[in-house]
């Protein structure tokens, strides 16, 4: 060690490192445990102020293979071929029993379980591809499919279980005949599991004829489990208490998960929630005093506690790959057929789709679609070659459901009354009913957006926070020292290059094509500016900052569209640069870039130090606010995209179930389309006709009739002509009930209900 290096430790260092142990929160044991699951990936980039954009340009995107190809236009495209949504949703309440057959038969429950246990062992991608797909036809088929591959026994099972939980339960989970549920959430404790009151204490008691076997006894209380009520393995998540010290020398033994049968006695299970009509069969769950012996826990006793990392773990599949799917199928499905219902649909004369006023939603539908798809696809991609972004996943979550929030309002918006009527014609509604269970669900989104993201991301991704943090929690001067000096060279060189790139506007930034080049320069000089405002927020907040859930959300949001706006250039250029889609590239570039840099002026205004914070502000945008939201014309470019058949639409699309058959719900819109179209220039005709005087009658039909009776149209275009015109009035056509339909559906009343 030289002068210099111990006179920086006694002087600044260790001062420093003492200051920051006064403010340090503490972290407690769950917490750590989320900072240790997983691990960071383009998000470390991001953060690091200086991403290095080949790392993310030259990363090969997954692609299936063609099994999974295979299973998608088979057993998928069959699956969705048979969902009547209407039935489900409103007769049933519940999948037929063909349907759950149908499940079982092609092993969709064990997608994700490896062959060697009966599994199909797709990838992340193709779980993502079949979830997409079938919840463009059904959102509680979606879910059916994608619990059981997602948070769930089965993923568990493979990280964590002994070989004999993997070689009894894995093939019986695979081919349906378990049916598995996961019970974490309970009436005290929703989106803060880690603070679940369910308890098991370490006991011994005689069981199925062995005595005084060592196990547990239990106690819980759960709702919200999802497949509960048909479910025949339970798995379970609860504080375990060894008081007798059975199993070691620690009294509280922290979370830990078990499999319970559902059959077990004690096991109170069966009865349903109804989630906003969309009935996915899901209900609470109980337990009165239940043993279970200790090889019930997933990976035995030497498991025991460990529950909360392996839950933190496995997280990651239904936030990064489930849910991202099933708000990306809904987005396709509105971009798709709201897009050709614009056009079929005229007001004044004209198709909807051509008003200004609808144009803008429209692009906003499209854009966000297709940035949505982007992101999927990049995360996907990540997680197939065994990355396991903790931040990224929740990130996704939050943002695709809530971006399928706003689209699916704009297509009932485009829609109207054929939107809110209900009916087995209606492909929309439900979707519009489904949004916040997805919001909801596997942590809601204001605490995934106020808390996780950030705050478990600034400390993740950070290149020197948490070794300065672990320094200090080891009391080690020399760690921190290191830590502590790198930490104030990446400050320094990220306000050089925010101030540079802020005057240059990244100008000599060189990456990405011709088409692509200046929203890399925009993403690298707002990655440098977002990297410096976070080191700002945590050295002038110290300790408070995990409390300032607001500003955390704040930094959420520009992290969030940041990483959105780099898997839309990935997108882009690997699907070839197709000039076709520029306009969708440009619209989603330009929403997420104008939006970060919105969230970030936002938390200038909200930090500390007013003066400073000011200084800074006006340093990083000399000009003023750079970056725009999408311009009218670009706007209008994106929305004609929907009101046409063409490969990108086709492309944006790609992925749903697509139908043009006039009896299907989706498929008449479609059929409208292309008659319309294919009668456009005869409609014309007819339009001319009509204002030239030259035809005297008063509706469309015996205008058709007249203007071929008179010979000023053939028989073949007035036959186009009426084709057209009955396939629009079936694909704008609402269903209605006679009234002693409601009397039946109605028919079960408060007093039956209290009796049942």
């Amino acid at each position: 060690m030289n002068w210099l290096t111990e006179y920086r430790q006694k002087y600044i260092s260790h001062p420093v490192m003492r200051l920051m142990k006064q403010q340090l929160p503490p972290i407690s044991s769950t917490e750590q445990d989320a900072l240790d699951s997983g691990n960071v990936w383009w998000d470390s980039e991001l953060f690091s102020g200086k991403p290095d954009w080949r790392r993310l340009r030259d990363l090969s995107i997954s692609k299936l293979n063609a099994e999974e190809q295979a299973f998608l236009d088979g057993p998928v495209e069959a699956l969705c071929r048979r969902l009547d949504d209407w039935q489900i949703t409103h007769e049933l309440r519940d999948l037929p029993p063909d349907i759950w057959d149908f499940l079982k038969q092609h092993r969709f429950f064990g997608m994700i379980i490896p062959k060697q246990y009966g599994g199909l062992g797709f990838s992340a991608l193709a779980h993502s591809q079949v979830v997409m797909k079938v919840s463009s036809r059904s959102a509680t088929a979606a879910v059916t499919v994608m619990v059981p591959n997602s948070l769930g026994p089965g993923e568990l099972l493979m990280k964590y279980g002994t070989q004999a939980q993997k070689d009894y339960y894995l093939p019986r989970l695979a081919d349906g005949r378990e049916i598995p549920c996961f019970g974490l959430t309970g009436p005290e404790a929703g989106s803060d599991a880690s603070s679940i009151p369910d308890h098991g204490v370490v006991c011994r008691q005689d069981f199925n004829g062995d005595k005084n076997v060592l196990g547990i006894r239990l106690n819980w209380e759960k709702r919200y489990i999802t497949l509960g009520p048909v479910a025949t393995l339970l798995g379970l998540a609860f504080q375990l208490y060894d008081p007798e010290h059975l199993l070691g020398d620690k009294e509280e033994m922290g979370i830990t998960v078990a499999l319970i049968p559902t059959d077990h006695k004690g096991v109170e299970i069966g009865t349903r929630h109804y989630p906003l009509d969309i009935p996915f069969q899901n209900g609470p769950n109980r337990g009165r005093d239940v043993f279970i012996p200790m090889d019930w826990l997933i990976g035995g006793r030497e498991q025991a506690g460990n529950g909360w990392r392996m839950l933190v773990e496995c997280l990651g599949e239904g936030r990064g790959i489930s849910l991202p799917a099933l708000s990306t199928g809904a987005a396709k499905v509105a971009s798709r057929y709201t897009g050709a219902y614009a056009r079929v649909r005229q007001q004044f004369g004209m198709p909807i789709g051509y008003f200004e006023g609808v144009e803008e939603p429209l692009a906003r539908i499209l854009g966000n679609t297709y940035l949505m798809d982007a992101g999927r696809i990049l995360t996907a991609t990540a997680i197939d070659q065994g990355q396991r972004p903790a931040v990224i996943t929740a990130m996704l979550k939050y943002q695709l459901t809530e971006r399928m929030r706003r689209l699916v309002n704009d297509a009932m918006d485009i829609s109207g009354g054929a939107g809110i009527c209900m009916g087995p014609s209606n492909y929309l509604a439900r979707a519009y009913q489904s949004i916040p269970i997805g919001i909801t669900v596997e942590g809601a989104n204001i605490l995934t957006r106020s808390l996780i993201v950030f705050g478990q991301g600034a400390m993740r991704c950070h290149p020197w926070l948490l070794k300065e943090i672990q320094a200090v929690q080891a009391d080690d001067v020399a760690a921190f020292d290191h830590a502590f000096l790198g930490h104030v060279k990446h400050i320094f060189a990220n306000l050089g290059r925010s101030i540079w790139y802020g005057l240059s506007n990244a100008v000599f930034v060189v990456s990405g094509s011709p088409l692509t080049r200046c929203h890399y320069r925009n993403l690298s000089r707002l990655s440098s500016q977002f990297a410096l405002l976070a080191d700002y927020a945590a050295l002038s907040l110290g300790g408070s900052l995990k409390r300032r859930e607001r500003l955390s959300g704040r930094m959420a949001d520009i992290l969030a569209n940041l990483y959105l706006c780099s898997a839309v250039l990935k997108h882009f250029e690997d699907q070839g640069e197709p000039e076709a889609d520029l306009p969708l590239m440009e619209y989603a570039c330009a929403l997420t870039i104008h939006r970060a840099q919105q969230a970030m002026l936002a938390a200038f205004h909200n930090l500390p130090y007013p003066w400073l914070a000011k200084t800074l502000r006006t340093l990083m945008f000399p000009y003023g606010k750079p970056f725009g939201p999408p311009n009218d014309q670009l706007i209008h470019q994106v929305a004609r995209l929907a009101l046409e058949p063409s490969a990108t639409r086709d492309r944006l699309t790609a992925g749903v179930y697509i139908t043009n058959d006039p009896a299907d719900r989706m498929g008449r819109i479609e059929d409208a389309l292309h008659k319309t179209l294919a009668a456009a220039d005869i409609e014309k005709q007819l339009r001319k006709l009509l204002k030239e005087g030259k035809l005297e009658a008063h509706t469309t039909d015996e205008a058709i009739a007249e203007a071929r009776d008179k010979g000023l149209l053939d028989k073949f275009s007035a036959e186009r002509l009426l084709a057209a015109r009955k396939a629009v009035l079936n694909a704008i056509r609402v269903d209605d009930f006679p009234a002693e339909y409601f009397h039946k559906v109605g028919s079960y009343t408060a007093a039956q209900q209290v009796k049942g």
